[in-house]
């Protein structure tokens, strides 16, 4: 059973309440292998919903699933100067195998770029081979000095799609598909809102022609990069001799494209959804979207409530309801509606003997508000109506309250109080030097998180840059990030 301490809030102490929800759910632990997790069945089934609905958003683009081995020869990734350079401390190298010395070291792959493209190169030799649009769903190591569960761990699962096309115009309007459908799942499924847009040169991933971004803010106005998608150019496919014969019979290198998102976003639905009671999960992505507590005191009154709270789900079931009963023995209502509170059900059914009598359930609903009698002939409606109404509200209140902590158009001195605060997004002029940007980091650990997609951006262009007062190129948007 769940602890019954309550937790931290988050107005005391956002990181204590995460790591306290974390164990209270029962979502992942901390494995003997430092920087590890272990993922529990309750998180594993929020990540399972995850890869089910991407899964098919991917397939649905004409994206096959495949994989490549988890151990990269060290070679191949000095092919690429950039992409080493960028990755080099984050690496595990493995020198002995069987007993003995490897004659080369094995890395233990932190993305699979390189592999891939290795293999890309066997396969394809014609523009008739193109496009080449493969995803594969695996675990990475990064070295992390410094790591929480869920957000930066030294091992992850995640997945990573590579791509290979023709020309430069098609790898770019992949990449730029791909954010989209990022985007798509984490709004209408984790009622997560996100900007997008590109990230600066010294932010984009290494090896990449350009690094497009998912960023929402957390409730602590600390923003997460939820998702990538890059622009590879031919940066991989010269490395690795990825060529083909286009249609005019000349030679040429393939353009690629490579994009993922991670478990990382468990933690990110903990961060924004999230309340002092435990966590909030969206009903599209719920273990159970609905769990059913019998009331009773009686033997005879546990057979006829347990019989008809039976009925009512298998009825909800039927209709495509994720929904689990609680029938356990000596636990009492109370206790059951606590627990299964921390773990974020979106909703509850309380079946009790005059319930049974009446037809009906009682409706309770983890976002709050009153309780509501609900007639049993037209639950199944009712309850995906709850669901659908719910999924929208996190999503409108989490946008709200990004809206609220957001600033446009800021000078100097309001970009300066807004980051010292820690009060969420500022929308400025940048002028696209990588001193300001640095400079401004150093200063005051603020990152540029984007800059942003034209229906982000603000009705007036900025025309200088709000730091160094030189003409602006872009708008950017900055804050203190995970």
């Amino acid at each position: 059973m769940a602890d019954s301490k309550a937790l931290t809030t988050r107005a005391a102490d956002f990181s204590a309440w995460y790591n306290e929800l974390i164990a209270r759910a029962q979502l992942a632990d901390y494995s003997p292998v430092r920087g590890c997790m272990v993922i529990r069945p309750n998180g594993y089934a929020i990540w399972e919903q995850m890869q089910r609905a991407l899964d098919q958003m991917f397939k649905d683009t004409g994206h096959q699933n495949a994989y490549f081995p988890l151990f990269i020869p060290q070679s191949f990734l000095a092919r690429e100067a950039e992409h080493v350079e960028g990755f080099a401390p984050e690496t595990a190298v493995v020198t002995h195998g069987g007993g003995k010395e490897l004659e080369e070291p094995l890395v233990v792959r932190p993305t699979s770029e390189t592999i891939i493209y290795a293999m890309y190169a066997k396969w394809i030799q014609s523009y008739r081979d193109l496009p080449l649009l493969i995803n594969q769903w695996a675990n990475v190591v990064r070295w992390e000095m410094r790591t929480r569960l869920f957000l930066r761990t030294t091992e992850f699962l995640w997945q990573e799609g590579h791509t290979a096309h023709a020309t430069e115009a098609e790898a770019e309007e992949e990449a730029r598909r791909m954010l989209g459908v990022y985007r798509t799942f984490m709004e209408d499924w984790m009622s997560m809102p996100v900007l997008t847009g590109r990230k600066t040169d010294s932010e984009r991933f290494a090896g990449a022609l350009r690094t497009y971004s998912c960023e929402a803010l957390m409730q602590d106005n600390k923003a997460l990069q939820a998702g990538t998608s890059h622009n590879l150019g031919q940066n991989f496919s010269r490395a690795f001799e990825v060529t083909f014969q286009t249609a005019a019979g000349d030679l040429d290198h393939v353009w690629n494209t490579s994009w993922g998102v991670s478990t990382r976003l468990v933690g990110a639905l903990i961060m924004v959804h999230g309340d002092d009671a435990g966590l909030v999960c969206p009903p599209r992505l719920a273990q159970y979207q609905v769990v059913i507590v019998p009331i009773h005191r009686t033997d005879d009154e546990r057979a006829t409530v347990l019989e008809a709270a039976d009925r009512v789900r298998r009825e909800l079931a039927a209709s495509g309801v994720r929904v689990h009963l609680d029938a356990r023995d000596g636990m009492k209502p109370g206790a059951k509606y606590y627990e299964w509170e921390g773990r974020g059900v979106p909703l509850r059914l309380e079946v009790g003997p005059r319930d049974v009598a009446a037809g009906s359930v009682v409706l309770a609903r983890r976002t709050g508000g009153k309780k509501e009698t609900l007639a049993i002939a037209d639950l199944p409606a009712r309850v995906h109506e709850a669901m659908d109404r719910m999924q929208a509200e996190l999503l409108a209140s989490a946008l709200a309250r990004r809206d609220s902590a957001s600033i446009r158009g800021a000078t100097k001195e309001q970009f300066l109080a807004h980051v010292e605060a820690n009060a969420g997004l500022v929308y400025a002029g940048f002028c696209g030097r990588g001193e300001c940007e640095a400079d401004i980091k150093e200063q005051t650990k603020a990152t540029i998180r984007v800059l942003p997609d034209e229906e982000f951006r603000s009705p007036e262009a900025p025309e200088r840059c709000m730091w160094c007062g030189r003409p602006s190129v872009a708008e950017a948007v900055w804050a203190k990030a995970y």
